[in-house]
């Protein structure tokens, strides 16, 4: 079988670099103890790792005081966080067609509670009109929360033009970074971000379980949890101050470890780089798509407006169809469905087959994305009848 070639780091990346695996190692061997429960130096290392993965984070997106920036499981734990920290009954709320449903659910929760939620529509390639969120603003809103990047199409969002309208109407922006952050450079004092919620297992490169929450200082969130936290264990009562208010509950030491590595990685190589590195995948395979009968493709036509992450569909077979073609005859890794998107695929005219996704990654090559072109086009000349059969035969 042809070498394994992996584009689903939209979901989770892969291959980890191998300072992740080190890092994981020294942890077993050397930092197995709990973070901020005991004296020792078993614990004493274990904190140390935390507080490793609490400042790189802060380095990938210029947070001054890595007191800020709260260690969560993923970014739906983050997002969660910041959306029931701050709304609440009464209050309204304003996102976009294109969220995730990390977003939408808990919106769509507490508006069956009683907030208020105004959701404006991109256009059909994922693009948002800022006037268009200006306009939905209203005078109890109290969070603006949008994506960064689309996890379907890579549509980028224009964070400065959304939080200088926020800072305006004097609204936290919630900043959804999972298909960004390491992969797009995110400066949350220059773009003026009150809140900027990450995963760790993607652009970040690090293991699963493992994510953070950026807070303006001076913003307060009601907690999600409460429980020990390491901290005045002398009260029954959580404390009040960050980051501990909102970290209840031993954290993922070996994950932050990995954490740690990845980001290091990252800011070795320089995220800029990796930009460059997956918007030229991108604009690589956007070129040898066009020229492909029966491919539609998804998402801005500008570069600038995308990040690494692309949509397709092989008119007359289904998503998973083209997905266990690519993963069985060209051992070809794509996510294929909706993509916990629903509204996106709404708004871009797929709902409710989805699409074929792809995710690059710094690890990704030309040659790889080649080598998928070809194995389109094989299987576009077979939907079109061409090679009668052969579909049939490769699903079987």
């Amino acid at each position: 079988m042809a070498p394994l070639i992996y584009f689903d780091n939209a979901a989770t990346s892969w291959p980890k670099p191998p300072e992740v695996r080190a890092a994981l190692e020294a942890y077993f061997g050397q930092a197995g103890g709990n973070p901020g429960r005991s004296g020792h130096r078993m614990s004493i290392a274990a904190a140390r790792i935390v507080e490793q993965a609490r400042d790189r984070l802060a380095e990938i997106i210029n947070a001054d005081d890595s007191t800020q920036v709260v260690l969560t499981k993923n970014a739906t734990e983050g997002l969660n966080i910041a959306i029931h920290g701050l709304l609440q009954p009464g209050d309204h709320a304003v996102t976009t067609s294109i969220e995730h449903n990390s977003v939408m659910r808990p919106l769509r929760h507490l508006e069956s509670l009683g907030t208020e939620l105004t959701v404006v529509a991109c256009n059909r390639t994922g693009m948002l009109d800022p006037n268009e969120v200006r306009n939905a603003l209203r005078p109890n809103t109290r969070l603006l929360i949008t994506t960064h990047g689309s996890n379907v199409m890579g549509s980028l969002m224009p964070l400065e033009n959304l939080a200088a309208i926020a800072r305006k109407s004097g609204v936290p922006y919630l900043v959804d970074a999972s298909q960004t952050a390491g992969v797009i450079p995110i400066d949350v004092e220059a773009q003026g971000l009150d809140l900027v919620a990450v995963t760790g297992h993607k652009g970040l490169l690090g293991p699963t379980g493992t994510g953070g929450l950026y807070i303006r200082a001076g913003l307060k969130l009601r907690p999600l949890m409460r429980g020990g936290t390491g901290s005045r264990s002398d009260l029954e009562v959580q404390p009040d101050f960050l980051p501990d208010i909102l970290e209840s509950g031993t954290l993922n030491v070996l994950g932050f470890a990995g954490l740690a590595a990845g980001i290091e990685h990252i800011l070795e190589v320089g995220v800029s780089q990796v930009e460059s590195h997956e918007r030229a995948l991108v604009a690589r395979f956007l070129a040898g798509a066009e020229r492909i009968e029966r491919v539609t493709t998804y998402g801005p036509e500008n570069l600038a407006d995308r990040c690494g992450v692309l949509s397709f569909n092989i008119e007359g077979l289904t998503p998973s169809e083209v997905g266990t073609l690519l993963d069985q005859k060209y051992n070809i890794m794509s996510r294929v469905g909706l993509h916990c998107a629903p509204g996106a695929h709404k708004t871009i005219g797929t709902f409710p087959t989805g699409s074929v996704r792809f995710g690059f990654s710094l690890a990704n090559t030309e040659a790889e994305v080649d080598t998928a072109l070809s194995a389109i086009e094989e299987i576009s000349d077979w939907a079109d009848g061409r090679k009668e059969g052969e579909v049939d035969a490769a699903n079987a």
